[in-house]
């Protein structure tokens, strides 16, 4: 114990010795994190009973008066954490993340250092906590969203008000208090990663994002970062990059063998719930999954629970069917790698061990044609059903498909090398 407290002690003095972060993310917790591939986004807060944005319709759609003060309607008596969580594990998701505060600054825990929080609601009960009890009883990945703006503290500048001028406000106090907030998540749920948001508006500097990163680690050193820390939310180099890997939003992101990325992506249209809300097809999810995991990257698939803390039946009811669809296919998807291919609208691919996995995501005549793979011999080409396909390998590679595919939604052919795939370089058409 004295040897953890010394460690943690150094560390404190050289992050503040030299104003940067002097210690990042283990490699293999990081492999670790990336390997789970698929987790579950959840945006929820008061803004549920008017069925807005959580955040962004402050001062928009709903006035900020009405907006600040839905917490004392807020009572989601059918929240039951145990469900929610079982709806990820049933869609074959390995981790979760909830906003435990978003941009409008409501708390979903219990917090010593903001009045705006759950117990102050009808409901009272601390959602934060008992999702991670849920998912620690269920076996899934706990994690936890947090803003590093807040629309409604006295202490930041910005309240997304037109009609309201900025105030000065005191970034010190502010980041102090958001440092003492995260200090109660992590020694209170232990989250495995903190998913941080806000990074765009003027008053949050790099120095900011700097000092709770190492703040981060130096209470628990595996904690994954991701990367809106910092101003520069496209690299993990740089001055304006701080966190641990990569986070395009409603977009999946693009081949990467070397930075990790993680995919944010609504099953619906809007973050939080929203009434007859548009749903993506069982096809398009299965799809999203299996091309960010050909990227190399991770999905975290949002859903916004309704006012009365359910998870619509329909949205469950679609990512049972993308649990389904795992358990025959998880195999190409858990623990893989991206490539060697660069995925298209056609097809994508991952790799373990010998295998090449061969995401068809539409079939275009009885013939899939793939670049050369000049540096392995492909020894067998299968469905994951076992049924045996011909092939050729040469200039290309070229693989006889029947007439009719064996799955609705998205298929997987693999192919069995003489050799690790993993280690093949990017294979590109030139």
């Amino acid at each position: 114990m004295k040897k953890y407290l010394l460690a943690i002690f150094l560390l404190s003095v050289l992050s503040t010795s030299f104003g940067q972060a002097q210690l990042k993310t283990p490699k293999a917790v990081m492999d670790k994190f990336m390997d789970h591939r698929f987790g579950m986004f959840i945006h929820f807060g008061p803004v549920t009973l008017r069925g807005t944005e959580i955040g962004w319709s402050r001062n928009e759609q709903v006035p900020g008066d009405d907006y600040d003060n839905l917490y004392k309607e807020f009572n989601p008596v059918l929240f039951n954490a145990d469900e929610w969580v079982k709806t990820a594990k049933d869609a074959g998701m390995k981790y979760l993340t909830i906003t435990s505060k978003h941009h409008d600054g409501f708390c979903l825990w219990p917090t010593a250092y903001s009045d705006y929080n759950i117990t102050k609601s009808p409901f009272k009960r601390d959602i934060v906590g008992e999702l991670a009890k849920a998912c620690k009883k269920q076996g899934i990945v706990f994690c936890i969203y947090f803003t590093v703006l807040d629309w409604h503290d006295a202490d930041y500048p910005e309240h997304r008000n037109a009609k309201e001028p900025k105030v000065k406000g005191d970034m010190k106090a502010f980041v102090g208090r958001m440092k003492n907030e995260l200090t109660e998540v992590i020694t209170k749920y232990h989250p495995a990663m903190l998913w941080f948001d806000g990074y765009w508006e003027e008053p949050w500097k790099n120095e900011y994002g700097r000092e709770v990163y190492n703040h981060i680690k130096s209470l628990d050193v595996n904690i994954v970062v991701n990367n809106r820390l910092g101003k520069d939310p496209n690299t993990l180099s740089g001055d304006g990059a701080v966190g641990d890997y990569l986070t395009p939003e409603q977009q999946i992101g693009k081949l990467n063998m070397v930075e990790p990325w993680e995919t944010c992506m609504t099953i619906c249209n809007q973050w939080s719930w929203k009434p007859n809300d548009g749903m993506k097809s069982a096809k398009e999810c299965i799809q999203t999954l299996a091309k960010t995991a050909s990227g190399n990257g991770n999905l975290l698939f949002n859903v916004g629970p309704m006012m009365d803390g359910r998870i619509e039946q329909r949205q469950i009811n679609r990512l049972k069917e993308m649990g389904d669809w795992l358990k025959v296919y998880g195999s190409a998807i858990y623990s893989t790698k991206g490539g060697p291919y660069v995925p298209n609208d056609i097809y994508g691919t991952t790799r373990k061990g010998n295998k090449i996995f061969v995401h068809l995501f539409k079939k275009e005549g009885n013939m899939l044609t793939l670049p050369a793979l000049k540096e392995a011999v492909i020894k067998k080409a299968t469905f994951m059903n076992g049924t045996v396909l011909s092939f050729k390998q040469g200039a290309t590679v070229t693989i006889d498909l029947p007439d009719n595919l064996p799955d609705a939604n998205s298929n997987v052919i693999v192919l069995e090398l003489d050799k690790n795939a993993e280690s093949l370089p990017v294979v590109t058409t030139s």
